[in-house]
């Protein structure tokens, strides 16, 4: 039975409900009105007037209990009750009221009419069944008595068919109401969920996403952008004190849509981003669509496959330079020692041995290039690890130069090549070293290990007291042959970043706070690598 019927618990089935009690009631209410103001006995040819008044009072009051027992129905067979007692008290008023002239006939149709929209299928063709049956037997019983009534036939199967055919049409009218409803609910359902994968896929996309409207004001951010310009928040915000790069390349663009916008970093120490915009017009109103690509991985990608070249290339030419160079250098040496060479010339061969050294470092750093081998991970005990680095590093420091140690409580661990991060921590430290003692009498390098409070990943910050790195150099320290001392390679940042990015940690440059330079190295988590 629960399958034959509309869905009660929904909002439209309980307001229909409610509105087919209040119907009654009022009908209710006028054949009370009818029956105590004498007007029934001269409107109505009752063929029993005291049966019509006892049945008024019973449908009024019955319908009263209705409205207070069914508000909300848990079971189909309620709303079958109340349906059933209506039809069999609107025909007991149809007999006491004559029959079909009185017109009472017509309620029926319209109980049916309200009983099928309610009720569904064969249980709502058996009320108008009932109603039908209960016309045509009470006119044949009142022909009894009556004989006048026996013309009557007619008019009371012509009511019953048209309560069957009420309970037919609100029953299709019904079914497709319900169809067109589970289809508008169903796409709703579909609607929200495409909003949900699409919100889902929004905050999921490592491209930024920016809306914005002609006054630059974001509308729309998600968490890509926000992360690739360094904000938390940026919605219902002007976008020019934020991101002024950003805004005058879309001014650019606005002048000349074909032409490609230049890539720009949002934060100094942040990714290299390729901006693009797109007009998006809703209604009248035409907002901009920006969209930020991170492209360093595309650029380091491109710059790796060139260094590859380059480094086979500069591979060979190595294997053949360093045999005239040794004998360059070997050379000079033999020079040097001679007694009979004047003071300037022993100064010209201490300088060709000088550079021939150099010369020979930066051939190694090529070979040490186009010969790295894959990174071991090994899980390492960071603290461990680097109270044993520390105190090995010590033993071959002169009395000018000082590295301290600072670590935080607990067990901080990673996985990496413990080779590799050894070369990176002497490449490192021996920089900070060599500008300390650029500024001071005593070089000093601190070591500081702790864990992240946001990331909870382990970081170990390498820190000088030297002069730091002029803003305008900022973004050329970690590549390859970039150097700012003469005596340089520029190659130890650049393979110190490769090293930690071949174990899955990240080599940045930050300033010290009071002076110097803050070169930190953010390890993987363990658990990441396993």
């Amino acid at each position: 039975m629960s399958n034959e019927t509309i869905s009660l618990s929904s909002n439209q089935g309980l307001r229909i409900l409610r509105l087919s009690h209040l119907y009654r009631l009022i009908i209710g209410i006028a054949l009370v009105v009818l029956i105590s103001s004498d007007i029934d006995e001269q409107v109505l040819d009752l063929a029993n007037s005291s049966l019509f008044r006892y049945v008024s009072w019973a449908y009024l009051g019955c319908n009263l209990l209705f409205a207070a027992w069914v508000r909300n129905p848990a079971h189909l067979l309620q709303v079958f009750t109340v349906a059933l007692l209506d039809v069999l008290l609107l025909s007991a008023l149809f007999y006491a009221a004559g029959g079909s002239p009185s017109g009472l006939g017509n309620l029926l149709i319209v109980a049916v009419a309200i009983a099928n929209i309610l009720l569904r299928g064969r249980i709502g063709l058996l009320i108008a069944a009932v109603a039908a049956i209960g016309m045509i037997y009470l006119t044949f019983y009142q022909s009894i008595s009556r004989p006048a009534a026996a013309n009557q036939y007619l008019q009371a199967g012509a009511l019953g068919a048209l309560c069957f055919a009420a309970a037919i049409v609100l029953q299709g009218l019904t079914r497709r109401l319900q169809l067109s409803e589970s289809l508008a609910a169903q796409r709703a359902a579909d609607v929200a969920n495409l909003e949900a994968l699409n919100s889902l896929i929004l905050q999921r996309m490592r491209t930024g996403i920016l809306l914005l409207d002609n006054q630059h004001r974001v509308l729309l951010a998600n968490p890509g952008a926000l992360s690739l310009l360094g904000h938390e928040s940026l919605q219902g915000k002007v976008l020019d004190p934020h991101c002024i790069e950003l805004v005058k390349r879309l001014q650019q663009w606005r002048i000349n849509p074909s032409m490609r916008p230049q890539s720009m970093q949002a934060l100094s120490n942040g990714p290299l981003l390729q901006p693009s915009f797109v007009h998006m017009q809703r209604g009248e109103k035409i907002d901009t669509l920006v969209f930020l690509d991170d492209i360093s991985q595309i650029a380091q990608q491109a710059q790796q496959l060139k260094l590859a070249s380059l480094g086979r290339l500069t591979a060979g030419i190595a294997h053949e330079i360093r045999n005239p160079l040794g004998a360059i250098s070997h050379a000079a040496q033999l020079l040097q020692e001679s007694e009979e060479l004047p003071s300037s010339d022993r100064r010209l061969a201490q300088i060709i041995q000088d550079h021939s050294r150099r010369m020979n470092l930066v051939i190694e750093n090529v070979l040490q290039l186009s010969r790295r081998r894959q990174a071991e991970p090994q899980l390492l005990d960071l603290k461990y690890w680097l109270h044993r680095f520390a105190s090995e590093f010590r033993h071959n420091l002169p009395e000018q130069q000082t590295l301290h140690l600072k670590t935080c409580s607990g067990s901080l661990q990673t996985r990496m090549d413990p080779h590799q991060l050894t070369q990176v921590l002497t490449n490192l430290v021996q920089n900070g070293l060599r500008y300390s003692s650029q500024c001071h009498p005593q070089g000093q390098v601190w070591l500081d290990l702790f864990r992240d409070p946001v990331s909870d990943l382990p970081v170990l910050e390498v820190l000088d007291d030297g002069p730091g790195v002029p803003d305008e150099q900022l973004q050329n320290i970690f590549e390859p042959f970039y150097t700012t001392d003469n005596k340089g390679t520029g190659l130890g940042l650049y393979i110190s970043r490769e090293l930690c990015e071949s174990n899955q940690a990240r080599l940045d440059y930050q300033r010290r706070q009071g002076g110097g330079s803050c070169l930190r190295i953010t390890f993987a988590h363990s658990r990441k690598l396993s």
